[in-house]
């Protein structure tokens, strides 16, 4: 029964996509023109909800980004055009995935230079580790007085 509901719930889940938010009067006539809509939508971030795209959002706002984004096609607007027009209104924050740029390098760099960073304080972390391993927890080794090391060949050699 277990391994039955398991496998009902695992179905469901990969058959569950994201929902999509267009609404029904919104998709064109055209199926090419409206598919060139639902991948630049695709592109484009709900400034609303901010880590979703406009084609999966139902805010207001991302409606009307739909909208727009098809009526410049209707108009005539290559992707590359639509895009440019969306940036020039909004700026690089509405597409999900920046340009790759100068004003955005650091952007860009950000990840691989602190998964560096992390990865040598990681190192670091691990050279100390071994260095303090081949020492007391003390430091260095005590000098023992004269009266200790004669107490301590005492113990050792089985007198008291």
């Amino acid at each position: 029964m277990r391994s039955l509901l398991t496998s009902l719930f695992l179905c469901f889940c990969l058959l569950a996509g994201p929902a999509q938010a267009v609404a029904p009067d919104e998709i064109l006539d055209d199926p090419v023109l409206e598919t060139r809509a639902r991948n630049l939508s695709a592109e484009l971030r709900c400034m609303v909800c901010q880590n979703q795209s406009i084609d999966d959002s139902d805010a207001p706002l991302a409606r009307d980004l739909r909208i727009l984004v098809r009526e410049r096609l209707l108009a005539g607007d290559s992707d590359a055009q639509v895009i440019d027009y969306l940036v020039s209104r909004y700026g690089e924050f509405v597409l999900l995935k920046p340009r790759f740029a100068w004003h955005t390098l650091a952007l860009w760099a950000a990840g691989p230079v602190a998964l560096v960073a992390g990865l040598f304080a990681i190192g670091l972390a691990m050279r100390k580790r071994r260095a303090r391993a081949g020492q007391p927890a003390d430091g260095p080794e005590a000098q023992l007085s004269e009266e200790e090391e004669r107490r301590l060949q005492a113990l050792l050699d089985g007198k008291d």
